[in-house]
């Protein structure tokens, strides 16, 4: 008897197009607070700079 057959959902259901609508580059280069978000990783030397 599987998880499935005890209807438990699991609360992480990932999707791509939500986490980049929240978390991609367009997102944070919305809200100045993003912006630093991106601009301390670029200082940091970060290899990637978003999601």
């Amino acid at each position: 008897m599987g998880r499935e057959s005890l209807g438990v959902k699991r609360t992480y259901q990932p999707k791509k197009r939500k986490h980049l609508r929240v978390q991609g580059f367009r997102a944070r280069m919305r809200r100045p607070g993003g912006r630093a978000v991106i601009s301390r990783r670029r200082q940091k030397g970060r290899a990637r700079i978003v999601a």
